[in-house]
């Protein structure tokens, strides 16, 4: 029988009690430890999801040192404590599995990188889209060429609120897109620009217009807003002979498969061989199938491909140029 793993969830905020139920639901992992600088929230995650007396509840994070038997944690905090949290559970010989973004400069994710090559530890990012039923499905029909030649893609990610003091609308909401853009394409982009507008609060961008331009020559769109009544969650790719549309508002349709192209006639250009598939998804939650993950990466001790630190790495190198962007009045950016 596989020896079960044993986590410490630190952070058990709006995001982090998610945290808590997976661990808490997986048959292949042991909570041992909850860790909530606010002392009240303790208790009532207590209460909420009847924690054993056995799991220690602490406002400390260094604390989990007395630990001997952890195997890992989970980090679910603001991204600006990540880097020290980081660094202490890799010195401390554990695994980790962080909230994205890594961190919020590239350095300091290239730095922990290294660290945990060193340590031969595994360090993963909650990209928990990489882990939808949906994004998997769509790369696999884009792999197959159903669309054809790939021309450019569009992503809508608005709402109203919850408006984020610690971050602008850009790093709160494009890395899921970007993500996304990314792993469907197999490529990262070679160049950005971005350009915004700030009504709530001073140099904190509340609408954002990015543009991301690959090797390939393959361009993406995205319209970013906290200050909107319209929620939309919508992704697409456009194709020559056809689009696919990850629309995650359809929860009982989020995949769609638009087939159709042009037959040129007396040069006109014909729309012909319509369709639309409503694709079939696994019935799975993405932030279980990422708990599952990293708990298989670590009793097989192999690295993550998916959302591995280097993933992420490339992604907060992706949002630093387009915060270089939009704070420079949408100059392009060129990434190495």
């Amino acid at each position: 029988m596989t020896k079960k793993i044993n986590l410490a969830v630190i952070g058990v905020g709006r995001w982090g009690v998610h945290w808590l139920r997976v661990v808490s639901e997986n048959p292949q992992a042991n909570l041992v430890a909850v860790v909530e600088p606010n002392p009240e929230r303790l208790e009532v995650v207590k209460r909420q999801y009847r924690l054993s007396d056995d799991i220690l509840l602490t406002t400390e994070w260094q604390a989990l040192q007395k630990l001997p038997e952890l195997d890992g944690v989970i980090i679910a905090t603001p991204a600006v404590t990540h880097y020290s949290l980081i660094m202490d559970a890799l010195h401390w010989g554990l695994h980790i599995l962080a909230e994205k973004p890594l961190t919020i400069h590239p350095w300091e994710c290239r730095e922990l990188s290294q660290l945990a090559e060193q340590q031969q530890r595994i360090l993963m990012v909650d990209h928990t889209y990489l882990f939808h039923p949906a994004v998997t499905r769509g790369k696999a029909i884009i792999e197959s060429g159903e669309l054809g030649n790939l021309r450019y893609g569009y992503a809508t990610r608005t709402h109203l609120g919850p408006v984020r003091q610690d971050v602008d609308a850009l790093w709160d909401l494009a890395i899921h897109d970007i993500a996304i853009f990314n792993t469907w394409l197999g490529e990262y982009p070679v160049k950005v620009q971005a350009t915004g507008s700030v009504w709530l609060q001073e140099k904190q961008s509340d609408l954002v217009w990015a543009t991301l331009t690959y090797p390939s020559g393959f361009q993406a769109n995205i319209h970013l807003c906290w200050l909107n009544n319209d929620k939309q969650r919508r992704l697409g790719i456009v194709g020559s002979q056809g689009s696919l549309i990850f629309d995650e508002m359809l929860t009982n349709a989020p995949l769609t498969l638009l087939k159709g192209e042009f037959d040129i006639q007396d040069n006109c250009y014909i729309p012909v061989n319509h369709s639309q598939q409503i694709l079939e998804l696994e019935k799975a939650e993405p932030l279980q199938k990422a708990c599952q993950y990293f708990l298989e990466c670590i009793q097989k001790n192999t690295y993550p491909v998916i959302s591995s630190a280097q993933v992420g790495t490339k992604l907060v190198e992706i949002l630093t140029a387009l915060s270089e962007s939009l704070h420079q009045g949408g100059v392009t950016i060129f990434l190495d």
